[in-house]
């Protein structure tokens, strides 16, 4: 098999102190930082997604429901939406910025975007067009498994594994590299998970 590493939008707006800090975000990107270090040479492909809303519509709210609207968080080029500090030492070479005038809670619906150059939505239009999409990198590495980690397993790192599953991979969730922004919706989330057939295990498992 050939794997690649999605690293799930693991930025301070999602940790302790951020916009939309989730308990158990710093130590998470710490053990996934870790992970990286001792397993890299296991993956052929590894990249990062972040949020990076720039007119994302009513995704941002100043009367969040916390369900389908959030309080401004992953603000393009602030910096709270670059990489936490832990995985920015790792110097991956691929990133994907996802959200720009979207919600984007997958992954999938990010583009690559390593020199913050997709500014507009012409930008935004002609990344796609070009193929410059996660999808397009994962079919390029010639990958047919998919690990995924990072924050917020009940959201971006949910949606991010079951469109990689529709996608046809063999995907995995390590629950050690994920967190939940609540613990009830964490569970419902690897319900919905296991569900569709993505695996469920601890990192150490290999």
């Amino acid at each position: 098999m050939t794997k690649a590493l999605i690293v799930v939008d693991v930025q301070p707006t999602f940790c302790e102190g951020g916009e939309l800090g989730v308990e158990g975000g710093n130590a998470v990107a710490a053990r996934i930082a870790a992970y990286v270090q001792q397993h890299r040479d296991d993956y052929a492909f590894i990249a990062t997604t972040q949020d990076w809303h720039i007119e994302p519509g009513s995704h941002w709210s100043e009367n969040p429901d916390f369900v389908d609207t959030w309080p401004v968080h992953g603000k393009a080029g602030t910096p709270n939406a670059r990489l936490h500090p832990a995985i920015e030492a790792l110097g991956i070479t691929h990133h994907f910025k996802k959200g720009q005038y979207s919600a984007a809670y997958s992954g999938f619906e990010g583009i690559e975007d390593n020199t913050n150059r997709i500014q507009g939505r012409d930008d935004v239009k002609a990344a796609q067009a070009a193929g410059h999409m996660l999808a397009d990198a994962l079919k390029a590495a010639g990958v047919n498994e998919v690990d995924v980690v990072g924050i917020a397993e009940s959201h971006c790192v949910k949606e991010t594994a079951l469109d990689a599953k529709r996608l046809g991979y063999a995907v995995t969730v390590f629950e050690d590299l994920t967190v939940p922004v609540s613990e009830e919706l964490g569970a419902a989330a690897r319900v919905e998970m296991a569900g569709a057939g993505v695996a469920l295990v601890e990192s150490g498992r290999s």
